[in-house]
């Protein structure tokens, strides 16, 4: 829990009350590589703080394939955020791409925790304007405007993610074909 307490110091400190309120609500758990967490058409009940592992988010297009929009590793706090807020069935999956160790606390507990503790509202505040607007448009500008060999160099910038995900990972996440990586990749080497 020492890893989840220090992330959200990071977006603003909380009071030991606070701390111990929250702390009443999480889990740990543990997740095997290729098992959901989230998954889409379910209602999103749950955030997530992944203490080592690694998490894709994904949808399914109309062909059946895996569209991936994010990965997250260790000290990232992942849940289908839109779906909560909405409290409708979520659109995306979330699966664990490596065994995954997480922190696990239901959004319904946490939300009252928000409305109680001003200071958990203000990390939350801090959080998704960092996360959720200063992080999020610059990758919607590129999806908009950049080829999958600028999205590809930009993935590359990421090393450690880059070579833990597998090639069709990437491929779907930058919306082309293994193929097309594959001459992507020998363009740059």
């Amino acid at each position: 829990m020492k890893e989840l307490l220090e992330q959200i110091n990071t977006y603003y400190p909380l009071s030991q009350e606070t701390v111990q309120a929250l702390m009443n609500i999480c889990t740990e758990e543990t997740y095997h590589k290729n098992e959901l967490l989230q998954e889409a058409g379910t209602a999103a009940r749950y955030y997530y703080f992944i203490q080592s592992g690694l998490v894709g988010y994904y949808t399914v297009d109309q062909q059946g394939d895996s569209v991936y929009k994010i990965f997250f590793e260790e000290k990232s706090f992942v849940a289908s955020t839109a779906a909560i807020i909405k409290d409708k069935p979520s659109d995306f999956n979330i699966i664990a791409l490596e065994d995954c160790s997480v922190i696990k606390y239901p959004a319904k507990a946490f939300r009252e925790l928000i409305n109680r503790y001003h200071d958990l509202a203000l990390f939350q505040i801090h959080y998704l304007e960092k996360n959720w607007v200063v992080k999020k448009e610059p990758l919607e500008i590129s999806l908009k405007h950049e080829t999958a060999k600028q999205r590809y160099l930009q993935l590359l910038e990421n090393k450690p993610l880059h070579d833990r995900l597998k090639q069709y990972h990437i491929a779907s996440y930058l919306g082309i074909t293994p193929t097309q990586l594959s001459r992507i990749k020998k363009e740059i080497n």
